[in-house]
C-alpha cells in the first residue's frame, strides 16, 4: 500500500467491492482512472483477487477489512484512502445482504443482521462520505428495484432498500453548497452469485424474460451506470434513484 498521498488521481471507495456487482465496479473505476480502495467483509482472498485484477489491467488499488455497521471501522477504511492518495472523491456503497423469507416466515434474528448491514451499514457509510468526499465528488448507494416490483419474499430486503432511498434523497439535499451528488442505483435482477443463489432455471428464465430487453442484467450494465454517476459527465445528476433493469416493470 502507497503511504505518501497522490492527489494527481481521483480516487473511489468501494464497499462490498471484493465480488458481484461491487468488484465490477471497482474494476471500472480503476479503468477511468480512479485510485480504488476496496472495502470487502471477511473474504480476504475474494478482495485480493479484485486488488490483483485492477493491478493486472495497470490500475491502483488496495483492500481494506471493514464492517460497514462499524462506525469506527468505516472511518478508518476512509482515513487509509486519504492517507495513501490524499483525499476521497467518489463512495461507491455496493455492501449488501438479501435474505429472502415470507414476513410471517422471516426469522427476526435475519432481520436484525439485515438492518445493519443494509441500513445501519447505508448510514455509516453515507455519514464519512458526507463529511469526507472532495469538491466535484460523488455518493452512490445501491437499492433494488424490487422496492418497486413487491416480489413476495422479498419484503425485508425492498424495506431495507426503501430506506436506502429515503437516505439518499435527503442527503443530496443537505449536501447543498458542496458540490456533492448523491444518488442510488436500484438494479433489476442481475446475474451475479448473490441473486442466483437457491434459484431454479425455471425461476431464473422466467425473472429474464420480465424485461423488454429480454436478460437479465450483467454486473458490466449496473457498473457503466454507476460510472456514469461518479464521473464528470453525471455530476448534474444529483437526488435521484436511477432503475437499470432493462425497463421491467
Amino acid at each position: 500500500m502507497t503511504t505518501q498521498p497522490h492527489t494527481d488521481r481521483r480516487v473511489a471507495i468501494v464497499t462490498g467491492g471484493s465480488r458481484g456487482i461491487g468488484r465490477q465496479v471497482a474494476q471500472r473505476l480503476a479503468a477511468d482512472g480512479f485510485a480504488v480502495v476496496i472495502g470487502y467483509a471477511g473474504n480476504k482472498d475474494a478482495a485480493d483477487e479484485a486488488v490483483g485484477a485492477i493491478e493486472k489491467a495497470g490500475g491502483t488499488a488496495f483492500a481494506v477489512r471493514a464492517d460497514v455497521g462499524d462506525e469506527t471501522e468505516i472511518a478508518s477504511l476512509f482515513d487509509q484512502a486519504e492517507a495513501a492518495y490524499g483525499g476521497v472523491d467518489a463512495v461507491v456503497h455496493a455492501a449488501g445482504r438479501m435474505p429472502l423469507s415470507p414476513v410471517a416466515e422471516l426469522d427476526l434474528g435475519e432481520l436484525d443482521a439485515l438492518y445493519r448491514t443494509n441500513i445501519r451499514g447505508t448510514f455509516v457509510v453515507d455519514q464519512q462520505a458526507a463529511r469526507r468526499l472532495r469538491s466535484g465528488g460523488a455518493l452512490v448507494n445501491f437499492s433494488s428495484s424490487v422496492v418497486g416490483l413487491a416480489f413476495p419474499g422479498y419484503g425485508a430486503y425492498a424495506a431495507s432498500k426503501g430506506a436506502v432511498e429515503a437516505l439518499t434523497l435527503i442527503l443530496a439535499r443537505e449536501l447543498r453548497g458542496r458540490d456533492v451528488t448523491v444518488n442510488a442505483v436500484a438494479p433489476g435482477p442481475t446475474a451475479t452469485a448473490l441473486f442466483l443463489d437457491g434459484k431454479d432455471d425455471e425461476t431464473v428464465a422466467r425473472l429474464a424474460a420480465q424485461p423488454p430487453l429480454e436478460r437479465l442484467g450483467t454486473p458490466d450494465d449496473i457498473a457503466n451506470v454507476v460510472a456514469f454517476l461518479a464521473g464528470p459527465e453525471g455530476h448534474w445528476v444529483n437526488g435521484q434513484v436511477l432503475r437499470a433493469n432493462g425497463g421491467i416493470i
